[in-house]
């Protein structure tokens, strides 16, 4: 069974990481770094919960791109 996340989660991650794609990263404690300074006011659990769908959706985001590029046979930086 996989988690189950709040809409308001998935959406404030998403929008982080569509806003500023360059910074987000695949490491869980670089991003919670990140959306602690982006983010305030927030309690620690709801850091912690964005912080970590950022880094799943980065990497679902960052697979994503390399089938796609497989599938057209395009290379992926």
């Amino acid at each position: 069974m996989g988690s189950i996340r709040s809409q308001y989660v998935k959406k404030i991650a998403v929008d982080l990481v569509n806003s500023r794609p360059d910074i987000f990263t695949d490491n869980f404690h670089e991003n919670k770094k990140i959306v602690q300074g982006v983010i305030e006011g927030a309690s620690k659990r709801d850091l912690n919960l964005i912080s970590g769908y950022t880094t799943r959706y980065v990497i679902k985001k960052r697979n994503r791109a390399a089938k796609e590029a497989e599938f057209t046979g395009q290379t992926v930086e």
